[in-house]
């Protein structure tokens, strides 16, 4: 495991990590979606088979 200064490294980035993470989904929280509707049109993800 880890053990003395190598611990507290890594905790330490975790959490620097973990705030940089958290401040970036605040902040596309704050900004919000871009104005604007959907399509009613549902996006194909598979190539369409013949009509029968």
């Amino acid at each position: 495991m880890l053990s003395g200064r190598t611990g507290m490294r890594a905790l330490v980035a975790a959490a620097i990590g973990l705030a940089a993470a958290l401040a970036l989904v605040l902040t596309m929280s704050a900004i919000g979606a871009p104005p604007g509707e959907t399509s009613p049109e549902p996006l194909l993800t598979t190539v369409p088979g013949p009509k029968n």
